[in-house]
């Protein structure tokens, strides 16, 4: 799909103004990037959290700011008149107006999504790629469309990982946060006997059902729109929860009542900086720490629950 692209380079002064004006004329869907607000995240004076920045924005901090904002393709007499307003308005303002045809970007990241081996009896494939599996090898099918969760990030194959060494077929798994939904078919591919997938994020959801059923495990993976915080009907052997520190830390002490004594609790999305807090927190709520494993920056670490 074309579609046309307005970027208006400015002074930081008169990002305020600038978009009040854009308003007037009808353009009431603007992205402003700030590099100085970048200084407010990395001192987390706005009261929020965060475990990783992307070397790509700390290198932008330096660039001026900028509004951008879209037209429907056709609309350049319009983008052209938009443009010679704020120009006259504003004079020291950079006006760009580009064509874009997203055709050429929005599938191209899955040219690098290729089957591969995440643990030793299981594979990940996306659903455009051909693999016949070998010996006792389980492929999971897996379209991750807007959700998080191919199974090639370090996250996700440390659950994996962990789930292969401590599931037993009949477990109960219950997967917080599911995502794309690859765990919970990686557990249904394991043996599981009932897996329940809940997340908060309805398109998190949809992705997850879809992949459910594309890897025909209906009949034992069950997937929810939830929030553990208000409880699930629902006693697990197995909880995995592949999520970020603050959140790992924020749910734990709600795990308990929805396992069953034994049980096993994984949790990753943790960085490796955060593994000793996340650790205290984990065992404060009643777990004992059976396993932690490290892939690069990342960690995830099993407890069983202590009653």
């Amino acid at each position: 799909m074309k579609y046309i692209q307005v970027e208006i380079k400015l002074d930081q002064v008169h990002i305020e103004p600038v978009t009040g004006l854009l308003l007037t004329m009808g353009i009431d869907e603007t992205a402003v990037e700030d590099p100085s607000d970048l200084a407010g995240i990395l001192s987390k004076e706005h009261g929020y959290e965060w475990d990783y920045i992307d070397d790509g924005v700390l290198t932008s901090s330096g660039a001026a700011p900028k509004i951008t904002f879209y037209l429907d393709e056709g609309e350049d007499e319009r983008a052209a008149s938009l443009a010679r307003k704020i120009g006259a308005e504003f004079p020291e303002t950079e006006i760009t107006i580009s064509t874009q045809d997203d055709s050429q970007w929005k599938d191209k990241w899955k040219e690098f999504f290729k089957p591969a081996h995440i643990t030793e009896d299981l594979v990940v494939k996306p659903t455009w790629e051909e693999y016949r599996p070998k010996g006792r090898e389980k492929v999971i099918e897996i379209d991750p469309g807007m959700a998080f969760g191919t199974g090639t990030h370090e996250t996700t194959s440390l659950c994996l990982k962990l789930m292969e060494k401590y599931l037993r077929p009949k477990d109960h798994v219950l997967d917080v946060g599911c995502g794309s939904g690859i765990l919970s078919v990686g557990a249904a591919l394991l043996g599981a006997e009932k897996v329940l997938a809940i997340d908060i994020d309805p398109e998190a959801v949809k992705v997850s059902a879809e992949n459910v059923k594309l890897n025909r495990c209906t009949d034992t993976v069950e997937v929810r729109q939830g929030n553990l915080i208000d409880g699930v009907d629902f006693k697990a052997d197995i909880t995995v929860a592949n999520l970020m520190a603050d959140l790992v830390m924020l749910l734990t002490g709600h795990m308990h009542k929805a396992m069953n004594q034994g049980g096993i609790y994984i949790s990753s999305g943790i960085l490796t900086e955060k593994e000793d807090e996340v650790t205290q927190v984990i065992k404060s709520c009643g777990f004992d720490i059976i396993e932690t494993r490290k892939d690069g920056m990342w960690c995830a670490i099993a407890a069983r629950t202590r009653f």
